[in-house]
């Protein structure tokens, strides 16, 4: 049974939480603050926290921090900051995702599931995935399917591969800059822009109405299977 970690202040969102959870199958604990939440962290072993940023101890990114220390179980934030800074701070802090107050129950259930079904360690390589007609190998750095052969460039990999590891995981366009060509170019958004319109021009069925590859406004990026 996955085990959620709900942390908020609010108790009538944590009672909200914890009938819609358990109701299908979860196993929730909650914490009403930031020091209560990592304890409870440390104690219980979630498979996937929960997190409100506005806690009356300490900034959400601060626990988002404390987690990241020593582990990598999923953190979906949900919270009332709706600025694009926010969101992007919490991302680069080491957040899965960010879903922003008033939410809808069944949207947070599917980022759960999406969450739930797609984490894998980092380090382990998924064989295959596919994007439109084309089947993507990442172990064979080979691309099939398709009318016409694909070439894709040694930057255009690393990218490719960065997304696809991360299946359904919103990326923060820091993180993505960081990664792919190193902490000098953490600003350098137009990179990002050119190389993802490269990728939806040689995988993408429609590049102008991408289904795989997202952009999502102002904050990153996110392989959708």
């Amino acid at each position: 049974m996955t085990r959620i970690l709900v942390v908020d202040d609010e108790p009538q969102i944590v009672r909200a939480l914890s009938i819609n959870l358990r109701a299908r199958n979860y196993e929730v604990d909650s914490a009403p603050d930031g020091r209560s939440a990592l304890h409870a962290a440390t104690r219980h072993r979630p498979d996937l926290i929960v997190l409100d940023l506005g806690l009356p101890d300490m900034d959400g990114d601060d626990v988002i921090r404390g987690l990241r220390g020593w582990t990598t179980v999923p953190i979906i934030v949900l919270s009332g900051r709706a600025g694009n800074e926010d969101k992007v701070a919490a991302l680069d802090a080491g957040a899965d995702d960010y879903i922003t107050k008033p939410f809808s129950v069944d949207e947070l259930l599917a980022r759960i599931r999406a969450v739930t079904r797609r984490v894998q360690p980092t380090d382990q390589t998924p064989p295959t995935a596919t994007i439109g007609v084309h089947t993507i190998d990442l172990a064979a750095r080979s691309v099939t399917g398709g009318a016409t052969d694909v070439h894709l460039s040694p930057t255009e990999w690393q990218l490719l591969e960065h997304l696809l590891r991360h299946p359904d995981r919103l990326l923060s366009r820091t993180a993505l800059l960081k990664d792919v060509w190193g902490p000098q170019y953490a600003t350098e958004t137009n990179y990002l822009r050119q190389y993802m319109a490269r990728l939806r021009r040689k995988l993408e069925t429609d590049p102008s109405h991408p289904r795989h590859l997202l952009t999502e406004p102002g904050m990153g990026y996110r392989f959708r299977p």
